[in-house]
């Protein structure tokens, strides 16, 4: 079987769906891995790396299975076999126009966001491994944004108190701001609608803040946050208004797979904060958590800072791809056969939940209703 790995013609994508190690390391299993030229040039691999891991250098799009990272452009659909399978990134909810094509062109599609939340496919679950740098990336931006230290100081000029953070949203991005902005000294609070959580943030050595909303609980299936009801939106965003007033620096990372990014900081909730202080949207992709936040764009917005990046992980591209890279490996471990031929078993939980598109159908219930096909 081969597999092989176009370059990335996203705007901005530096990442790469397989780094030569892992490369290597399918070759070993017995596959042919061909690499696009200049493939992995956006994370530091050069072609000769993949050349001494044991892959070729081709046809991003010739192998029985053609791995990525951003969903394909329409030329990129166009250079798919039909009957190829295809896996990365595909934005089933939201992306409609392109599982529509996928499925014309008569692709199986696997989609890395799809993977199910379950024990056994931690190893494929590339949203949590992308979120981990997203997290990082975030709490180091809150960091230079802000025209103040991070950590106290203690100097013969006097002392200086350590900046106050909030992070919105405890999934991964969230946990790892929280340990990041720990590190660089920041007294970091917490607040996520799962009460689940509260321990993780206080592992971390964060506070869990706590706000008066009369909710239990609001965790979904899967792990996510579901979504609120407009009166427990309003009361959230009203108390949250007082605590990020606050706050030196906020860190906001809540979503809902498939909806548009939850309103947590208001306009009033900006005016309240002191003058010079930051505010890094990680959802500005959605929507944006903050109601000022300008997708793409670092703005001052009543002299406070907002930060709002898209495509986080292909910043740091290197480890991101590394990353990356091993959960398309085990992933790819359910798709062969220990003779090293394609064997797609649709009753393994992982590789149903994770199909988007197959024999010219939209196979995924969500995928499916995003885009207007009947069951």
């Amino acid at each position: 079987m081969n597999v092989s790995v176009p370059k990335e013609t996203a705007a901005g994508e530096r990442r790469v769906a397989l780094v030569p190690e892992v490369a290597g390391r399918l070759v070993q299993d017995g596959l042919e891995v061909t690499v696009e030229s200049g493939a992995g040039e956006g994370a530091h691999h050069p072609d000769a790396a993949y050349e001494e891991a044991g892959a070729r250098s081709g046809d991003g799009f010739s192998g029985d299975v053609v791995v990525k990272v951003a969903p394909p452009s329409a030329d990129e659909i166009g250079r798919l076999a039909e009957g190829s399978v295809l896996v990365g990134f595909l934005q089933p909810l939201t992306a409609s126009e392109t599982i529509r094509a996928l499925a014309d062109r008569g692709v199986t599609s696997f989609a890395m966001e799809a993977i199910p939340r379950i024990t056994r496919a931690q190893s494929m679950d590339a949203l949590s491994s992308q979120a981990t740098v997203s997290g990082y990336r975030a709490a180091l931006i809150a960091a230079q944004e802000l025209p103040r230290f991070f950590p106290m100081l203690t100097t013969a000029a006097g002392t200086v108190r350590p900046a106050k953070v909030l992070v919105l949203g405890a999934g991964v991005a969230g946990l790892q701001a929280i340990a990041t902005a720990r590190r660089l000294g920041a007294v970091v609070q917490a607040f996520d609608v799962r009460s689940a959580v509260k321990e993780q943030i206080e592992s971390l050595g964060a506070r869990f803040l706590e706000l008066d909303m009369g909710l239990e609980d609001a965790e979904a299936a899967g792990g996510y946050a579901r979504a609120l009801t407009d009166e427990e939106q309003q009361r959230q965003r009203e108390l949250l208004a007082e605590e990020i007033g606050k706050m030196d620096a906020v860190i906001s990372t809540a979503a809902v797979p498939g909806r548009r990014a939850p309103l947590l900081v208001t306009e009033q909730a900006v005016k309240n904060m002191s003058p010079g202080s930051v505010i890094v949207d990680l959802a500005a992709e959605t929507g944006g958590n903050c109601e000022l936040t300008e997708p793409g764009q670092t703005v001052v917005k009543e002299d406070v800072t907002i930060v709002g990046p898209l495509n986080l992980p292909a910043s740091m591209p290197d480890h991101a791809s590394s990353l990356y890279s091993r959960n398309i490996q085990s992933l790819l471990g359910l798709m062969v056969s220990d003779e090293g031929d394609l064997s797609l078993d649709f009753d393994d939980e992982v590789i149903a939940g994770a199909c988007i598109t197959r024999d010219g159908q939209i196979v995924h219930e969500g995928a499916r209703t995003a885009a207007g096909v009947a069951a």
